[in-house]
């Protein structure tokens, strides 16, 4: 009983405040004694302030119900006067909105117990609902769809007819369904008609929506509902397909930016640079300096934070790529087994001067704004900073490629690929390209660390996630070639996506690894071999 009682002022409240909202003139001074009798301290007088301000009309009626229901709407009960507290702690008069100076020495909130809770959540629904924010309304009607309750249908039907926006009709018209299928008294016809708006909406909520539906159903809303199931549970697979797609795209992008430096130096030099995922670690770590120094002394360019890095990154870990190869690799050209220890043996010695110039903690590198936040596309659901790191990983790609292709430097490295001797006998300076060479590919790498920046933590073992997959990659898609590379990093980021949620993350890897151990067997040179004429094989 005194839940129907309850349930019965809530449907109420609502509708007044439908009537109010649809053109019926308010009363300032009634508004203003309203508000006054929050500071009567006295419950049924909070219920009745609550009803007026809420059927009020006036453009303070949100904010002080949505600070009654969050505990920040203080009386001062000596003088009478109410004062709402903001999130930033700011106190602003309820009745006017204007700032105030402090609150009074003995101001106290305004109390609320079980049934006023309810009553106040119903308000502010209803308030809500029919606000002038398109975004506003869209939350509401979007809470009615997870929590249906019948109270709020007459608020749901009036703001439907009103509303104009396509995406908020479908909100609303969704909730409207969600209640018609709460009802047990709904007519079979029109549940039936709410089942196929739910199965338009097809998501996980809809699925959960119909599935729990009691099992007392009459058999026509019961098939309906059946089938509504099954079409959802098929688009969600396919949408699921999808998902993983983009997942597999996504890292594959990600090995992509790690390995293809590396592909240029064990291409070029056959030089097995265990080192590699250091240059990455390098670039993370300029990220970090750069978003620091702007954190501290120039807050406002934080969104150009990315766009400084990028280069630094590049041209720091590109002239420590110059010095490792001019004072450890130029000594060992031709034993790969050896440069295979030196090089592990320098990631060590950076490792390890990185821990002491940072410290052994994750480091904080935030994401700008415009790589914050993401976008659906049906089921799909697409992170900001995930795309603009496959947009990144094309333009690296691309510019690369033209270099390779239309510079000198680009024309030098691929005669030294295919044939060093006989580069070296046409005057090609091998030593001078081998150092450019080892410094593009970890500049490379410096700005795939600043990629990563964004997704993986910063800490001095970056690398070290993406050495072993950087060479995968590369074995894989064929020493020295850029294409090959490309290839090789989108099917295993794809493999590995498809693996992961069948055999786990653990056992994908080590099924990815079995895999490309059988390949190589077939296919030593990997899927795309350098073709030319080699007097050196």
């Amino acid at each position: 009983m005194f839940s129907s009682i309850i349930h019965r002022s809530r449907a109420l409240l609502i509708a007044l405040v439908l009537i109010v909202v649809s053109g019926l003139p308010a009363f300032a001074s009634a508004f203003e004694d309203a508000v006054a009798q929050f500071a009567n301290d006295d419950f049924s007088d909070t219920q009745e302030a609550v009803g007026v301000v809420a059927t009020s009309g006036n453009p303070q009626a949100y904010a002080i119900i949505s600070a009654l229901q969050d505990g920040r709407l203080m009386f001062d009960a000596e003088s009478k006067k109410v004062f709402i507290k903001t999130a930033d702690d700011k106190v602003l008069d309820a009745i006017t909105g204007a700032p105030v100076a402090a609150l009074p020495a003995d101001a106290s909130n305004v109390r609320l117990n079980n049934r006023l809770r309810g009553v106040v959540s119903a308000a502010l629904g209803g308030l809500t609902l029919l606000s002038p924010d398109p975004a506003a309304r869209l939350a509401a009607a979007q809470s009615v769809f997870k929590t249906p309750d019948e109270a709020f249908l007459p608020a749901i039907e009036d703001a439907l007819k009103k509303e104009t926006g396509k995406a908020n009709r479908r909100a609303f018209a969704e909730a409207k369904a969600a209640i018609v299928l709460a009802k047990s008294d709904a007519s079979e016809a029109d549940k039936i008609d709410a089942i196929s708006v739910i199965r338009a909406r097809g998501d996980q909520d809809a699925l959960a929506m119909l599935t729990g539906l009691p099992s007392d159903q009459p058999p026509a809303v019961a098939r309906a509902a059946a089938n509504a199931i099954g079409s959802i549970n098929n688009s969600l697979a396919m949408w699921a397909v999808a998902q993983n797609a983009w997942y597999g795209l996504s890292l594959g992008s990600v090995l992509l930016l790690a390995a293809i430096g590396l592909a240029i130096t064990f291409g070029v030099m056959g030089v097995i640079n265990m080192a590699h995922g250091e240059m990455v670690m390098i670039g993370a770590y300029v990220t970090f300096v750069v978003q620091d120094l702007i954190r501290t002394n120039y807050p406002g360019l934080f969104d150009y934070s990315l766009l400084i890095a990028v280069p630094l990154a590049f041209l720091i870990a590109g002239l420590i790529g110059i010095l490792i190869e001019r004072t450890v690799i130029r000594f060992l050209y031709g034993r790969a087994l050896e440069t295979l220890l030196a090089t592990w043996g320098v990631s060590l010695v950076i490792q390890q001067a990185v821990r002491t110039l940072f410290g052994p903690t994750n480091r904080e590198v935030g994401n700008p704004s415009w790589m914050s936040g993401s976008f659906d596309i049906g089921q799909l659901t697409i992170t900001y900073n995930r795309l603009w790191i496959v947009v990144f990983t094309i333009a690296v790609f691309v510019i690369l490629q033209a270099m390779l292709r239309f510079t000198a430097l680009g024309l030098e490295m691929r005669a030294v690929t295919q044939n060093r001797r006989m580069a070296a006998s046409m005057g090609i300076p091998t030593s001078r390209v081998d150092a450019l060479t080892f410094g593009l590919g970890s500049g490379i790498a410096g700005i795939a660390g600043v990629a990563l920046s964004q997704i993986d933590n910063v800490s001095p073992n970056l690398g070290q996630s993406y050495i072993i997959d950087s060479f995968m990659v590369v074995v894989f898609g064929g020493v020295g070639n850029l294409w090959g590379t490309l290839v090789g990093a989108l099917s295993l980021g794809m493999a590995n996506k498809f693996l992961e949620p069948v055999a786990g993350a653990v056992l994908g890897k080590i099924a990815i690894l079995v895999l490309i151990i059988l390949f190589i067997q077939k296919r030593p040179r990997g899927l795309f071999a350098l073709k030319g004429r080699s007097v050196e094989a």
